[in-house]
């Protein structure tokens, strides 16, 4: 299945490679420039000799390459700038380290310890936003990336419901498992569809027949992703073990360990207290306009699921006229999230500041409360209401062994167009993928999402 090397699909993967590998180094550069001025130049008052500030950018590059933030672009769809937040606060580290133990050959004068820490924060903040932006630069200079699935109908399916959110890539057709093995057949519908990734269901397939189109893709220069439905059932967080040329997946036990509960426990209560403070005077003018848009309580109170099957009373700003569950019943047919869900996206019972506090999720505010008091947490499994719960059987109970959380994957894929089926196993891949960086990035996400005024 080789492509010759003229070919505009060859053209495109790598016109599309060097936009994403020059603008991510760019932004690398420019951050480390600024936030050396900005950090000790500028507020520290020290000159920094040009010369020295020239070692300095390129080493930044040299760091970020060797921890592979250039090129791993070519391998993903999804090129989230939240997924190398880790990566990203380490180079921060390496870097702002590395300055300031040289610092007496970059400045002129004595620098304080207060400068260490606001060249960290300036490099892993202007990390996160220069490479977002410059990857939003890149999906819109660069070529769509034409995607097909060799595999299964019913998988192609469920991955163009996937794909569909993804802006500059574009599933184009599937070729059938046993189409896979004919790669004369094979390469004219890549030549027919201009594919520039291809998508192996690897169930489907076999190792064998995968094997072939790996290197064949390879040899073309096309990209190659793997779809192993293992994964589906057993999460990311899996740790590959190679036991003389035999591969192993490790899959790690479902919970949390004592330490990582611990650490998660203490991230809700920074999180939940920090954000108490700081939208206390919020918190209150809302409480005010409900109470002067429609009578009735300004907090509303409904018993859901806990962790455990502990049932607790979560806190919500009342977004409905007073009374709403009685009037459930009636608008039944009007549903829309359906599988045991209860939504409809232009509710007649939602009050004219509810729609406002429900589209950028300000009616979860008082859930910070549910936070400190233990009942709820920042990230977690959805908390359903008693009879949505009880729709939810066998093991898909054990979603329960973690406390719910105010917000979720779940709630950045449109939590009332995911039905109870599909929540579930978020839910459970959840808990066996979780990790401080998971919460981080789901909030990141949460906040993202919200300000798109797409919250439900």
């Amino acid at each position: 299945m080789l492509l010759d090397q003229s070919s505009p699909i060859l053209r495109d993967i790598l016109k599309r490679e060097r936009i994403y590998r020059r603008l991510l180094v760019g932004a690398d550069a420019f951050t480390a420039t600024v936030a050396v001025l900005v950090a000790i130049d500028r507020v520290g008052a020290y000159n920094v000799r040009l010369f020295d500030l020239l070692l300095v950018v390129p080493a930044m590059v040299l760091i970020a390459k060797l921890g592979g933030l250039y090129d791993g672009d070519e391998l993903v769809l999804d090129r989230s700038t939240l997924k190398e937040l880790p990566r990203l606060l380490g180079v921060a580290s390496f870097v702002s380290l590395a300055v300031w133990i040289a610092r007496g050959y970059l400045v002129h004068g004595n620098t304080t310890g207060v400068h260490l820490p606001m060249l960290w924060a300036l490099l892993g903040g202007g990390l996160l936003v220069t490479r977002s932006l410059a990857r939003r630069i890149a999906r819109h200079a660069s070529p769509i990336e034409r995607v097909m699935l060799v595999g299964r109908s019913s998988v192609f399916e469920r991955l163009a419901g996937k794909l569909d959110g993804y802006s500059g890539v574009l599933l184009v057709g599937r070729a059938d498992p046993d189409l896979a093995s004919d790669y004369n057949a094979l390469h004219r519908l890549v030549e027919e569809h201009q594919v520039h990734r291809l998508i192996v269901d690897t169930d489907a397939a076999g190792s064998a027949v995968t094997l072939d189109i790996v290197q064949a893709a390879n040899a073309s220069g096309l990209h190659v992703s793997l779809l192993p439905t293992t994964l589906g059932a057993v999460g990311s967080s899996v740790v590959f073990d190679d036991i003389g040329g035999v591969v192993l997946m490790g899959v790690p036990r479902f919970g949390l360990s004592r330490s990582s509960s611990a650490l998660k426990r203490s991230f809700d209560l920074l999180g939940a207290g920090f954000g108490a403070l700081l939208f206390a005077p919020l918190i209150a003018v809302i409480a005010v306009a409900i109470k002067l848009d429609t009578p009735g309580p300004v907090l509303f109170r409904q018993t859901r699921m806990g962790r455990d099957e502990n049932p607790f009373e979560m806190l919500k700003f009342r977004s409905m006229v007073d009374g709403a569950d009685r009037l459930k019943d009636s608008l039944r047919d009007h549903n829309e999230a359906g599988d045991g869900l209860f939504k409809i996206d232009e509710d007649p019972r939602i009050t004219r500041v509810g729609k406002f506090i429900r589209r950028t999720g300000l009616d979860e505010l008082p859930q910070l409360f549910n936070v400190i008091a233990g009942s709820m947490s920042l990230v977690g499994p959805r908390p359903l209401v008693i009879d949505e719960d009880s729709r939810v059987t066998g093991f898909d109970r054990r979603r329960l062994a973690l406390t719910p959380g105010i917000t979720g994957r779940w709630q950045t894929m449109g939590s009332a167009r995911v039905p109870l089926s599909e929540m579930v196993k978020i839910d459970y891949l959840y808990i066996t993928n979780w990790s401080p960086w998971t919460d981080i990035r789901i909030i990141a996400d949460t906040l993202v999402y919200l300000g798109r005024g797409r919250g439900q």
